[in-house]
């Protein structure tokens, strides 16, 4: 029998520790993945996850199932959290001794020589280094679209705002990642 949304999050109003830990392990690596992005650091993300994981803690009151499911409200409330996060940081540029293929997927075919690893993390870290000059808006359907593959319907349903905007976003964003490229002298 799988629990509803409204069941789990009872259960962590009541104390009950393992609803909770249900939730952590569900959305912790979603979480910590929106928070690198706009971070690019390794400990930052680390740290910004358990600070929001706190700040969910604190609001579950304010769960509505009605307004969406558990996912939903929990990664609109995530993404507002980094986002003000970002906003009062405005960021120092990324440590290069954080090893970014430590916390990124890639897809190997085969031997990869020395030399064309070594430009592949240096192009890896040049377009980090470009979506990061993307506002926080853009960067996030950016990310949401083309890093993690989600369907317009998917950030639609993420960021709750209209179909138009996400496109909008994204060709916008996409656009001015191009612009930032070139200005950066990155051959892709």
């Amino acid at each position: 029998m799988s629990e509803t949304d409204l069941e789990l999050i009872t259960e962590c109003r009541n104390g009950n520790s393992d609803a909770w830990e249900k939730i952590v392990r569900e959305y912790s690596r979603s979480v910590y993945k929106l928070a690198y992005r706009f971070t690019g650091r390794h400990e930052s993300a680390e740290d910004l996850t358990q600070e929001v994981f706190i700040r969910i803690y604190r609001s579950l009151d304010q769960y509505d199932p009605e307004l969406g499911d558990l996912s939903n409200w929990l990664m609109r409330l995530a993404r507002n959290l980094i986002i003000d996060d970002y906003r009062k940081r405005r960021r120092q540029p990324a440590d290069s001794s954080d090893d970014l293929d430590d916390h990124m997927h890639h897809l190997s075919g085969g031997f990869e020589s020395p030399h064309r690893r070594i430009e592949r993390q240096e192009r890896s870290l040049q377009v980090h280094a470009a979506i990061e000059k993307l506002s926080p808006d853009l960067r996030e359907c950016v990310i949401m679209r083309d890093i993690d593959e989600m369907s317009y319907q998917e950030i639609v349903d993420r960021l709750q705002i209209p179909e138009g905007t996400v496109k909008s976003r994204i060709n916008r964003g996409r656009i001015e990642l191009s612009k930032v490229l070139r200005r950066m002298k990155v051959s892709m």
